[in-house]
């Protein structure tokens, strides 16, 4: 799996991509933003509180229960305002 990280996300991350198998008991983005938060503090702080993300599954916006498979590109990005 393709992991794309945009704005402060990547800030936070200190990287704007990385690849990672897709652990067996994930399925949707919400698991899958439960396992990353599990990864360490940085990743914590970005993946605690999904309501913070909007995140895309192969270049299409998801939802948090979107289906996530191996050889997919999710991408996570903080929401976007305008003024």
């Amino acid at each position: 799996m393709i992991l794309l990280y945009f704005a402060a996300v990547r800030q936070a991350l200190g990287k704007g991509e990385e690849k990672r198998a897709l652990p067996q008991d994930v399925r949707t983005v919400r698991e899958l933003i439960a396992h990353l938060a599990n990864l360490g503090p940085a990743y914590a702080s970005v993946f605690g509180d999904p309501t913070h993300l909007k995140t895309a599954v192969n270049q299409t916006y998801a939802s948090l229960d979107t289906s996530v498979v191996e050889n997919d590109e999710v991408a996570f990005f903080p929401p976007v305002t305008g003024g």
